[in-house]
Order: C-alpha cells, then sequence, then structure tokens
C-alpha cells in the first residue's frame, strides 16, 4: 500500500531564493521518507541492520500500516503565491493526505487559513498535524546559524520573529525564544520584524545602549524573503541565516508526519 501524501503548507514569498529553498526542504523531506520506506522494505525481507536499524520508529509506523510504498511529497503556499492548500488536495484525488504546516507559531494560518483550505478542498482523508514551532529542535539550528554568522559566547542575541497580531501566535515566539536562551546560554531578546512591538532595530540599539559590545540577531523565519532583508538594517554586527534546511528540521517534518498517518489511513479504511 502507498502511504499517505505529505502536504507541506507554507507562507508564500516573492523571494527566488525563499522559493528555492521551501523547494529543497520538501526535497529533503521526501529523500528521509523515502529512505525510511527502503528500511521498512529491508526489514520485511529479514534484514535488522544497516539502513533498515536506522529507521527504527519510522519503520515500524510503516510495517503497521502494511505501507512499503514512499509517500508523495507536495507543497502548498498561503498568501502570495500558489498552488493553495486546497488546490493540491483535490489534486490528490482519492489519495489520503497528511498536511504539516511549516510554520514557526500557531496563528491565523494555522487556524483559519488551513482548516478552510481543506474544508473546501473536499478532500476525504486529511489529517493535519501541530504547527512545526516552537521547538527545540529549531533552537538547535538557530544556535549553529548564529554561530556561523560569527556570535560567540558573551555575544548579545535578539530573537527576531515576524510577529502576529493572534496571542497565540506570539505565546508560541515567547516560548521559542526561551528554548534559543536556554540553548545559548544567554537572553534573546524578543523584537518583531512586521506585526507587533518592539521592533528589531529598536531592541538591537536598546542592548547596545545597556552594554552590549557585540549584537548578533538570530532569524526565526523558516526562507529567504523581505522579512530577512530587513534585518540586515537592524545595526547588528551580524545577522544569522534563516532555519532553512537542516537534518533536525527535516526530522521534525517527518516526525509530525509519522505521528499523524495512522489516524489518516484509518479514515481511508474507514
Amino acid at each position: 500500500m502507498s502511504a499517505p501524501a505529505l502536504v507541506l503548507v507554507a507562507h508564500g514569498t516573492r523571494s527566488a531564493r525563499g522559493v528555492e529553498m521551501i523547494a529543497e526542504l520538501a526535497g529533503a523531506v521526501a529523500r528521509e521518507l523515502g529512505a525510511a520506506a527502503f528500511a521498512h522494505g529491508i526489514r520485511n525481507g529479514g534484514a535488522q541492520t544497516g539502513a533498515g536499524a536506522d529507521f527504527g520508529a519510522a519503520s515500524a509506523s510503516l510495517r503497521e500500516l502494511a505501507i512499503t510504498e514512499p509517500p508523495r511529497v507536495r507543497t502548498a503556499f498561503v498568501d502570495v503565491l500558489g498552488p493553495s492548500p486546497a488546490e493540491v488536495l483535490r489534486d490528490l484525488d482519492s489519495v489520503p493526505a497528511v498536511v504539516v504546516p511549516a510554520f514557526l507559531a500557531s496563528g491565523y494560518h494555522v487556524y483559519q487559513d488551513v482548516p478552510r483550505e481543506v474544508a473546501a478542498s473536499a478532500h476525504g482523508a486529511v489529517a493535519v498535524t501541530q504547527a512545526m514551532g516552537p521547538d527545540p529542535a529549531l533552537a538547535e539550528v538557530m544556535h549553529l546559524r548564529l554561530r556561523a554568522a560569527g556570535w560567540r559566547p558573551g555575544d548579545a542575541v535578539v530573537f527576531a520573529a515576524a510577529g502576529s497580531s493572534d496571542s497565540r501566535a506570539r505565546q508560541d515566539v515567547q516560548r521559542a525564544a526561551n528554548l534559543l536562551s536556554e540553548r545559548i546560554g544567554t537572553p534573546a531578546h524578543l523584537a518583531y520584524i512586521a506585526t507587533g512591538e518592539p521592533r528589531v532595530p529598536e531592541v538591537v540599539a536598546s542592548v547596545r545602549a545597556a552594554g552590549a559590545h557585540r549584537v548578533f540577531v538570530a532569524s526565526y523565519l523558516l526562507a529567504h524573503g523581505l522579512f530577512h532583508q530587513r534585518l540586515h538594517d537592524a545595526g547588528a554586527d551580524g545577522v544569522a541565516e534563516p532555519i532553512g534546511v537542516h537534518p533536525a528540521v527535516v526530522r521534525l517534518l517527518t516526525d509530525r508526519y509519522y505521528a499523524a498517518i495512522e489516524t489518516v489511513a484509518a479514515a481511508r479504511v474507514a
């Protein structure tokens, strides 16, 4: 039996580099899921070492559902670009799907846009996972991005998020900032790029005025785009790259998928 499709739903962006990054992430997720299906096939054949030993939990889920073929991975967008989640789900026709919101906080898109798109698709077998953030894995990747940008222990950090008018999203962002603070061992000063206060340049200036010799911006954005470009004008000594594509991010998304496939497979049987 083929696996339910994975529909990765992301913010739209007019940045070609951002679109490429989202496509690269979807491709990495597809390869990871394909490797897990391959490992399951090896296990069915009796081997318990090598590739088959690397995907224990994933292969167990696939085995229980008698799934041996890797899932299709499709990308959908809210805002700016297409295809929309509804369009992708309709194109899948009768193939069950797991929708994974690739958002770093659960705001309007997660609570309103995604459910509306799923309903509009009239697809009969869809499971929607929780958003990808906040999560300790993202904090670890942000730490790596900071170090690559030149940050060293003792340097101040400004945690830059896009912002939201949804209080639930703001709570998620605060949790994400707390996770990064714990990971780097110093406060990550929360600031917003587009919606909400305080704004990134204000916080950079405030932290510097308080005595910080060097200030770095940690980008709580998934991909490149206008918001990330703005960070380079905030007056910091360095700006970390967006979270982007990293094995920890790929595992986070595939974990979301595996947690939902049993639900959607049951819906297909029903």
